[in-house]
């Protein structure tokens, strides 16, 4: 749009104080139509005549600022009076908070360096078709909030007791970002649910403690009767540690605490400029002493990207539809604006690793579609000229070099999400991202047709890693080359969608796949022998699922895989006869399993498989978040798989679907449920009179493969019985 508004800023630095900017002014007439514009420089809160405009939390959004920032257009002609007074309250948020706050980021110094800058305007529109436009200019002015802090990791100080806004200031002129300005495109951030305690206990230590029952991304709503300068002060934790204590060291320097002064009265406040990820509060300080806190003084508000549900998966065995429900959270969680590895400790960062591990899952449990166009974008936002794409997306790390299975998140994330809805403006979009990183491996390796040399995060967190290193024992040429090899093809796949000619890549991915073969003829461990097989790099993948199922066997029916491996684990052994041997690890209870942290109490997916050890422990101090969704991708798997629901290339967006259930004796009934762009489809079985009874829906022709027989069905409901 054209602006006529200008950027504003205070006239004095406030230091950490929030500012809150004011404009008051009058209509003659009532208009019909009233569109306000407005973003800023950190985290915005706007209101008309004392009524909040909008329900976009932490707005403007986390995008790549230096080249997109995005701003909201409300319609807010039902609220206008003849006499109005607009204020808009900016805290720092992502754009001015110091983060990360475990390492030194100049690309983020630089935001920081900005005031808190305000750009806004209001078009009203009369019945004779007259305009007016009340803009932000030198006429407004600013006082300082009663948000004397906020900031994203360490959290929000609030006084409650006095008026600040008395002492209004000017306003100047800011000479800020224009060219960067663009019309919301992702998911706008939303409260989703509130959450009442499950109980308020008392640690060993002497600390009063507040617990929801359950981990989550958002804040703690007060809600209290309390007299002038009581106090309330929270801090955030997502585990108690092995004596039943509060234990907040995994958050690292992430102080994540609230501090609350009262006013005379009853009174209900929340944070409005910060988010924490947590189970657990411990209340610090409260009117008349912590001991008369009681649970009804305390909702949890859960925050995350505006996504409708869209997949449901459920079975017989209670663990595992806990494990459902956790990876349910742990996409919730994490999923604010952008996908975090982490909503809790300094870091909260849109890791690409994360990302492209968990793609396929997430797209089938919400509709992430606006999601990921919006975070993609900021990834080719932030692409260096070389084709190199960051560890996280904003780029705050600007790490001189791209890692296999992070950048791959490049090609990988806008395939999965055409797949997923059929729309190939994705591709579109994003077809010189992904064409850029594939150059970027050709241009950067040390070997033609591998990609040797640089510097990766190999299988991370793999369980074979050489001790003292968070890297697992696979060769890190080996993962590399084989991305590479796989985000070639993937890209000839983007480019036929596109109508591209691509027989120079056609031609790249030929001589890489005969160089992988020479380069590597043998596999030595889990994850190699995973990425061989699915990746198909081997002229014999059944000869690698083969050697994985031995592996596993001789390991006890243990996965030693980390990130790279982990995800496709389940679907190779599954793919090539041993779908058995799958359910075996997806349904072990024991360290290292998807069930282990189930049984320790876990309520989303953890980083560590040990997270929690046996006895009691903790894995680490410095890596141990306790919601990091990334493992949660065995869920793909059990959509695919075990219910036996895929999508096909060629009719993508499941405008054609391929049933294929895998059922186990184990389970006596399992169900999926995936509403696509197309309809419900729905897939299940269950154990009946010695038999399998298959239940399936399809709103599309589907094929349905039941053991060795395989139907051409149009769109109905079927039920269908084989021999156990």
């Amino acid at each position: 749009m054209n602006w006529n508004a200008v950027w504003i800023q205070p006239e004095h630095d406030m230091g950490d104080v929030v500012p809150v900017y004011e404009k008051q002014f009058s209509l003659s007439k009532m208009p019909v139509r009233a569109m306000l514009h407005i973003t800023a420089l950190g985290v915005y809160e706007a209101h008309l005549n004392g009524k909040r405009i909008g329900n976009f939390v932490l707005a403007p959004g986390w995008t790549s600022y230096y080249s997109r920032l995005q701003y909201q257009s409300y319609d807010i002609t039902a609220d206008l009076a003849e006499q109005n007074t607009i204020t808009v309250t900016v805290g720092k948020g992502w754009y001015r908070s110091p983060m990360p706050g475990w390492c030194d980021s100049s690309y983020q110094d630089g935001l920081r360096s900005w005031p808190a800058g305000l750009l806004a305007e209001l078009e009203v529109t009369y019945e004779d078709g007259t305009t007016e436009t009340i803009g932000t200019d030198s006429s407004w002015s600013v006082a300082e909030s009663a948000t004397r802090f906020s900031e994203i990791y360490d959290g929000e100080q609030y006084d409650a007791s006095k008026d600040f806004s008395a002492a209004r200031c000017k306003v100047h002129v800011l000479e800020g970002p224009w060219d960067s300005l663009i019309p919301q495109e992702g998911a706008e951030v939303h409260e989703q649910e509130r959450i009442s305690p499950s109980g308020i206990f008392t640690t060993p230590a002497g600390e009063t403690v507040v617990d929801f029952g359950q981990e989550l991304t958002g804040y703690v709503e007060l809600s209290v009767d309390a007299k002038c300068g009581d106090v309330i002060a929270l801090s955030h934790a997502e585990v108690m540690d092995r004596d039943g204590n509060f234990y907040t060291e995994n958050y690292r320097t992430a102080k994540a605490k609230l501090h609350y002064t009262c006013c005379d009265g009853h009174q209900t406040w929340h944070p409005h400029f910060t988010f924490f990820g947590f189970r657990y509060v411990r209340i610090d300080a409260f009117p008349g002493g912590v001991a008369l806190a009681k649970p009804e003084n305390f909702t949890a508000i859960v925050v995350h990207s505006e996504m409708k549900r869209t997949g449901h998966l459920s079975c017989s065995d209670p663990l595992l539809n806990r494990l459902f429900s956790n990876i349910i959270w742990g996409q919730k969680g994490n999923f604010v604006d952008v996908p975090t590895d982490c909503p809790q400790r300094d870091e909260r960062l849109g890791w690409t690793g994360d990302a492209q591990v968990f793609v396929r899952t997430a797209c089938m449990n919400y509709d992430a579609e606006q999601f990921f166009t919006k975070w993609l974008a900021d990834m080719a936002a932030d692409q260096r000229d070389d084709g190199c794409v960051g560890h996280v997306i904003p780029d705050l790390l600007q790490a001189p070099y791209g890692s296999a299975a992070w950048g791959d998140a490049a090609v990988i994330c806008p395939w999965e999400v055409y797949l997923a809805y059929g729309n190939p403006q994705i591709l579109k979009n994003q077809f010189d991202c992904m064409k850029g990183w594939i150059d970027y491996i050709t241009g950067s390796t040390k070997t033609p047709y591998l990609w040797t040399g640089g510097s990766h995060y190999g299988d991370w967190l793999g369980l074979d890693a050489p001790s003292g290193s968070y890297k697992g024992s696979t060769r890190e040429d080996f993962i590399a080359s084989a991305f590479y090899a796989h985000s070639t093809e993937l890209l000839i796949k983007a480019g036929h969608v596109l109508g591209k000619d691509m027989a120079d890549y056609e031609a790249l991915y030929e001589k890489i796949i005969a160089a992988f073969r020479a380069a590597f003829p043998t596999y030595g461990t889990q994850s190699e022998c995973v990425l061989a097989a699915h990746f198909h790099l081997t002229e014999h993948p059944q000869s690698a699922a083969d050697q994985l199922a031995k592996m596993v066997k001789e390991a006890g029916n243990q996965l030693q895989t980390g990130f790279v491996g982990t995800p496709y684990l389940l679907h190779v052994l599954s793919d090539y006869g041993y779908a058995e041997l799958a359910y075996t690890l997806l349904l072990r209870k024991e360290y290292p399993s998807w069930l282990y942290p189930v049984t320790k109490g876990a309520t989303t997916i953890w980083e560590h498989w040990d997270g929690i050890m046996e006895n009691g422990g903790f894995w680490s101090a410095d890596m141990n978040s306790f919601n990091h969704y990334a493992y949660g991708s065995v869920a793909d798997w059990v959509y695919q798989k075990a219910a036996g629901i895929h999508t096909v290339e060629d009719a993508p967006g499941y405008a054609f679907v391929r049933f294929a259930p895998v059922p186990d004796a184990r389970l006596s009934w399992l169900t999926a449920s995936l509403q696509t762009r197309h309809g419900l489809v729905e897939s299940g079985w269950r154990q009946e009179d010695g038999k399998w009874r298959y239940e399936i829906t399809t709103p599309v022709d589907a094929e349905i493969c039941i053991g060795k027989n395989t139907r051409k069905v149009a769109a109905g409901h079927y039920i269908f019985y084989s021999q156990m």
